[in-house]
């Protein structure tokens, strides 16, 4: 096996291994379940891997303990329309799929104040999957366990405009448009409870274009529309003007590439989606023709 530099390990450790989540991306790899060997696809040993992946997972429960000091937060948990043995799946990107992101954050937190329930929690969330990419795997990681609940966090990275090619977004509106309205009705498919949907928070352009990793860039405008077709939809429309990240966003609620939240700006996210379950009523912004 050839080993990680101590400057990968860094990178590993501060950004990198929170989203290399291989084993979802591959479910049906031989040797996917060898742990050894995952690790070692990342130039670390197994107990290496263990051992910050356990840190994440620490850092969602800190956090959530922090966020649960807040009276606020309490009264919103008393009043989410969830029942005792629910199955929550969470579809998205990386911002669902990181170790320490809103979704781990969100079940903490519940098992913590609802300690008598058996909710099942089901993290669907591959990194930087587009609408397109999270519709292909929807029946496998989400239909299949027929849950009760779907938040839904896409859309972010439907809006890339690569470096060679910035006269368009990586996938067209109508096409972000046809995915989330399929996704939509493939929900409906197997619960009577309406969406979550979470829209993408902004980016800050300033830290995006300092990331070597990346060859794209993600514009305001572009995010503007696709909130707008999310606040269409049925269902429970979280942060539907994308400010919950500050106005104009702030650099401490986000990693160093400006695109995914720090363990703050999980937390925020986590704070709008309880208030929104908790105070919001359901909405129907569809054409009349399309309500049944």
């Amino acid at each position: 096996m050839i080993k990680a530099t101590e400057k990968e390990k860094e990178a590993l450790e501060k950004y990198l291994l929170q989203f290399l989540n291989i084993e979802k991306m591959f479910p049906l790899l031989p040797g996917i379940t060898n742990k050894e060997s995952m690790a070692g696809l990342m130039g670390i040993d197994h107990e290496e891997l263990e051992n910050l992946r356990t840190l994440f997972r620490e850092n969602a429960k800190k956090a959530a303990l922090e966020m649960l000091k807040e009276e606020e937060v309490l009264e919103w948990i008393d009043e989410i329309p969830l029942e005792k043995d629910d199955t929550i799946v969470a579809f998205g990107d990386s911002a669902t799929d990181d170790l320490q992101g809103w979704f781990e954050i969100f079940k903490n937190a519940l098992d913590i104040t609802v300690p008598e329930a058996d909710f099942t929690f089901i993290n669907a969330g591959i990194s930087n999957n587009t609408t397109s990419d999270a519709l292909r795997r929807m029946s496998r990681d989400v239909l299949s366990y027929e849950p009760n609940w779907v938040i839904v966090s896409l859309g972010m990275f439907d809006s890339q405009r690569l470096s060679f090619a910035p006269g368009r977004t990586l996938l067209p509106l109508s096409e972000t448009w046809e995915n989330l309205t399929t996704i939509e009705d493939a929900i409906a498919t197997v619960t009577e409870n309406p969406p979550v949907w979470i829209t993408p928070p902004p980016v800050i352009p300033g830290l995006l274009e300092k990331m070597e990793l990346f060859e794209f860039e993600i514009e305001e405008r572009d995010l503007s529309n696709i909130r707008e077709i999310l606040t269409g939809k049925k269902g429970y429309i979280v942060d539907p003007l994308g400010k919950r990240m500050g106005n104009p966003p702030e650099a401490w609620y986000y990693l160093s590439d400006g695109i995914n939240p720090s363990l703050s700006g999980h937390v925020n996210t986590v704070k709008e989606l309880l208030r929104s379950l908790a105070t919001a009523k359901v909405v129907d912004n569809r054409p009349k023709k399309d309500q049944d």
